[in-house]
């Protein structure tokens, strides 16, 4: 049965933007706060209906591109791209002495000179690839087109000095003055307070922002009760009440399918070395399991669970995931930590709960040498066995950091040792060899 169409699209994004928050090294819920602060702007200026449609959906995905410049900001300035990001938000970039302190507290001196050269060369190439990135996936997901050229001119600053073009004034869209002041004072309300948020508002007014969109934030200040929802720990329902009813998009089993590949896009962007790795599990994991005599939703679920199994790897540094050498005991757990992660933030959603615990345990090992859970034999579904088998199929014919890609040939040797001591299900690796004899597309990395 397909799914019932009555589950707003907000949910499911709404969740999933949790994701979207640890990959930018932002606190969960910023998206959410954002969109709030954002709403409110929208309302207050008495925007048409269909223009706070595409500022909601907007605001929820406005960082749907975060993770296309992740690898590269990491390379850039050989660090933790994620807390880069994290700290990175509050400092205005265009005051020499901020930009200067940003880079003397997180870049070593020796490299200094070399990593703020690299960073004004490159600083426009970085934000537009995130905002190219972002933009096509809200269309993908059939968002507004205001949402998606919102997103597109997510980082331009009022005084043309923003990126990704340099647009400035009324060149700008609107929704995308909103956006940015928007998510610059969630960040500013929750480490601090509103008096400093509207301080920070003030003074970048006329550089960064809409001096006219200050004027309307600023005059929020006394709002106690709107302060108060935003600093609520349910901040779904908060967000239920902001949704434009005549204008909702609801999610049918084909747009949660499209949720489910846009986001496996933001998830194998993340990393030069899993490039369609996301898309190859669940290719891979459909067409073993369909060998075991699965069909129809289940099926549906397991395309689902292999596009979006490794989410959690989102909150995970390049620094790690590009690593070439040998990881740190940290470093492991960080890795090792991204299947709890995945299965928290699909948990989330209520019609992807029936695939959280599988996405959850395709690092799972029958003998229960596994993780997160270290779960074994029977504890583990049919769904986690073959996804498991699928995934490190991937992993072992793709290249990675630390050596090359392996031949089919070689990859499947493996599995068949790990049948033999005990660790993956004999069935499903049957499963994918016969598959893979069959159809030499699914051969191809």
């Amino acid at each position: 049965m397909d799914e019932p169409v009555d589950l707003p699209l907000s949910e499911v994004i709404g969740a999933l933007s949790y994701a979207l928050d640890a990959t930018d090294g932002q606190p969960a819920g910023h998206s959410l706060r954002s969109c709030m602060i954002g709403m409110q702007l929208v309302q207050r200026l008495g925007l048409e209906p269909e223009v706070q449609a595409a500022a909601f959906y907007g605001l929820l995905m406005k960082d749907a591109g975060c993770s296309s410049n992740a690898a590269a900001v990491s390379a850039l300035y050989g660090a933790d791209e994620i807390a880069l990001k994290r700290a990175m938000r509050t400092v205005n970039q265009s005051r020499a002495s901020e930009a200067t302190g940003f880079l003397v507290a997180n870049v070593s001196p020796r490299k200094l000179l070399s990593v703020a050269r690299a960073a004004k060369k490159h600083a426009r190439a970085l934000t537009e690839t995130r905002c190219e990135r972002g933009a096509e996936i809200a269309l993908m997901l059939g968002l507004p087109q205001g949402a998606a050229a919102a997103i597109g001119s997510l980082n331009e600053h009022w005084d043309g000095k923003g990126h990704p073009v340099g647009l400035g004034g009324e060149e700008i869209p609107l929704l995308a003055r909103i956006f940015l002041l928007a998510q610059t004072a969630e960040i500013f309300v929750r480490d601090f307070d509103v008096d400093t948020a509207c301080e920070m508002a003030v003074s970048r007014s006329g550089t960064w922002f809409d001096p006219a969109l200050v004027e309307v934030f600023v005059s929020l200040r006394g709002d106690d009760s709107f302060w108060r929802s935003v600093a609520d720990d349910n901040l779904a329902s908060g967000l239920t009440a902001l949704e434009p009813i005549e204008h909702t998009i609801f999610a049918d089993g084909d747009r949660l399918d499209r949720v489910a590949e846009a986001f496996a896009l933001v998830i194998d962007a993340k990393s030069p070395y899993t490039y369609r790795h996301s898309s190859r599990v669940a290719e891979l994991t459909v067409a073993a399991a369909s060998v075991l005599g699965l069909d129809g939703d289940a099926l549906r679920d397991l395309r689902r669970a292999g596009l979006l199994h490794d989410i959690g790897k989102l909150a995970v540094p390049n620094s790690i995931l590009d690593k070439p050498g040998r990881l740190s005991d940290d470093e492991r757990k960080r890795i090792e930590a991204h299947p709890r992660l995945s299965e928290q933030v699909l948990s989330r959603v209520g019609r992807f709960a029936d695939i959280a615990a599988t996405a959850g345990a395709h690092h799972e090992k029958l003998d229960g040498s596994g993780y997160w859970r270290g779960l074994k034999g029977a504890e583990l579904s049919l769904d986690a066995r073959v996804l498991a088998v699928a995934d490190v199929y991937e992993a072992l014919t793709a290249d990675r950091p630390y050596r090359a890609a392996m031949p089919p040939e070689q990859a499947l040797a493996i599995l068949n040792s790990d049948v033999q001591a005990g660790k993956l299900c004999g069935d499903s690796v049957t499963a994918l060899t016969t598959t893979l004899g069959s159809n030499r597309q699914l051969l191809a990395a």
